[in-house]
């Protein structure tokens, strides 16, 4: 059952003064159409041309039932693939969502509308589905549907929001923001680009050079992060369209690669772009094989996930609504796309991933949710695999009344993924199949093999960034381009990560080298012994190293 529906209504020229004046203090255009105050003029005619696209994007209320979760398996009991696992301890919270891979193995989650944030802890024996939660410090603002990325240095950065809890929760693209430091447990709050009235539901990306780009949702304006001094440099110059309900997939040769959602064009069409990081501009990368913009029909203007592979192709899934979606694969090296597989029909309803997550598996196979119509229950989950057929997979419980919006994912370093749903009941999927070696990341030096608690190594290597991205979202960011440094006791297999940050790059390109720094655990926190030690990126491990820790 919906809380609350969250919709402001696009009110006919018939409305009443008296209507006018309640409708959240709207003023009201040519043609007496209403809209809430903080929508400027320009995206007030846009969608007064436009209602089924507002009245869509004003219904996506969030979930905020409560879920009983199925009793977890009995401990360390083998979990067989194709499978949800729910959690021995039930989140502290519903409305969970946002879930973000920290560079200590931990996993935050962020609760809707609300400065509210949990940290899961994994077990001794690195398992999620037996770990512990806690409470972490208060956000400063509190969005729902937001950008987020994991920053060099390992703090969390977080912007905008479609959502804003401090007005009830309504319907706001707001500018807030805040930069979380796990170390000391704390936020501190973080201003917008300077001139930027609007951020919301906007996407986001680390760049290979370590940069945190951001979008603007209502502009086609974008901003790169100074980690020093927490402001921002205009970048993006010569974007096609606003960057509203885009994605962003970063590329092996460092570009950025998105396709055109046509939001404020009064047009549809399948054209593409990439961003160049050292030129700081946009330019087209073609038209794509079939309509990945809900530009049509329903008019939501969604878009599907966008997901980089290891072979170095893209998969862009549609957002359509109306009609069959489809797919579309990008070849980076020749600048072309080609015809993908259409997604499933089940029971006469064409399925979509409008607004829909997906995630990148050990196996390279593509993860995803999907829903039929225009945000509507229920929500199947698939595997897309390299050869472009798709395979039905398990729901969780709760997917029969669920629409595909309200999940987000997060790969976790032991393959698995884990799974939100704006309840409290997160779950763990267990994917079929594995990796290849070819996709390891390599450990070509450690500064130590006999490393101190509570001192700082690096580690150099190839790939430690792995060669994906790990997961998609729109309106959720969780990539996992980073490395993890995890280190196994040989006599009792309890497992144990050490801090990284300060990488030298962030590139996903084959044999992409790169350094990081890892401080160690302090002595209260991990026995001496030895170690088998491993960097861990995007789910996939390299070969350990024997270490000793005193």
């Amino acid at each position: 059952m919906r809380v609350k529906f969250l919709k402001f209504a696009l009110m006919a020229a018939a409305c009443s003064a008296a209507a006018l004046a309640a409708g959240f203090g709207s003023a009201a255009l040519a043609g007496n159409i209403a809209v809430p105050p903080h929508v400027s003029m320009a995206q007030a005619k846009y969608y007064a041309a436009h209602p089924d696209e507002w009245n869509a994007i004003m219904a996506r209320a969030p979930t905020t039932k409560t879920v009983v979760p199925a009793p977890a398996p009995p401990k360390y009991a083998p979990v067989p693939p194709g499978s949800w696992s729910t959690l021995l301890h039930t989140a502290p919270a519903t409305g969970l969502g946002n879930p973000l891979l920290l560079t200590d193995g931990t996993v935050i989650v962020h609760v809707l509308c609300s400065p509210t944030w949990y940290k899961l802890k994994p077990d001794e024996n690195g398992s999620y589905i037996y770990g512990t939660w806690t409470q972490i410090a208060n956000a400063p603002w509190a969005p729902l549907y937001f950008a987020s990325q994991i920053l060099n240095d390992g703090r969390v950065v977080g912007n905008g929001g479609e959502y804003d809890g401090n007005q009830s929760c309504t319907a706001h693209w707001i500018t807030g923001g805040g930069v979380y430091n796990p170390v000391s447990n704390t936020w501190v709050a973080l201003a917008p680009p300077s001139g930027w009235t609007t951020i919301g539901d906007a996407q986001s990306i680390i760049l290979p050079n370590t940069k945190y780009m951001l979008a603007d949702c209502c502009t086609r304006n974008q901003a790169i992060l100074n980690l020093p001094t927490l402001t921002f440099t205009p970048t993006g110059s010569g974007k096609f369209d606003v960057n509203d309900e885009e994605g962003w997939a970063l590329l092996h040769d460092n570009t950025v690669l998105t396709t055109d959602a046509y939001v404020f064009t009064g047009t549809c069409g399948f054209n593409t772009e990439r961003y160049n990081a050292g030129t700081g501009a946009w330019t087209s990368a073609g038209n794509a094989t079939t309509q990945l913009s809900d530009c049509t029909g329903n008019l939501s203007f969604e878009v599907g996930p966008l997901l980089t592979r290891p072979n170095g192709t893209v998969v862009a899934f549609s957002g359509l609504t109306t009609g069959v979606a489809g797919t579309s694969v990008f070849n980076p090296g020749t600048n072309t796309w080609s015809v993908g597989t259409n997604l499933p029909t089940i029971a006469g309803q064409n399925y979509n991933l409008a607004d829909a997550p997906a995630a990148i598996l050990q196996s390279s196979n593509i993860f995803f949710a999907a829903s039929p119509g225009l945000f509507s229950a229920p929500t199947h989950f698939f595997e897309y695999s390299n050869a472009g057929a798709i395979v039905q997979r398990a729901d969780p419980a709760g997917a029969s009344g669920n629409p595909s919006y309200v999940y987000n994912f997060l790969n976790l370093p032991n393959g698995q993924v884990l799974m939100t749903d704006f309840t409290n009941n997160v779950q763990i999927y267990t994917p079929f199949g594995t990796f290849v070696d070819a996709w390891r990341p390599t450990i070509t030096s450690l500064s130590s093999t006999t490393l101190t608690r509570g001192t700082i190594y690096t580690v150099s290597g190839k790939q430690l960034n792995g060669i994906t991205h790990g997961v998609y979202g729109d309106d959720q960011q969780a990539s996992t381009n980073f490395p993890l440094v995890q280190l196994v006791n040989q006599d009792t297999n309890q497992v144990y990560f050490a801090r990284s940050y300060s990488f030298t790059n962030r590139s996903i390109a084959l044999n992409s080298a790169s350094t990081a720094s890892f401080r160690m655990p302090p002595a209260a926190a991990m026995p001496a012994g030895t170690y088998s030690l491993k960097v861990i990126s995007n789910a996939i491990p390299s070969n350990s190293t024997t270490v000793t820790v005193n």
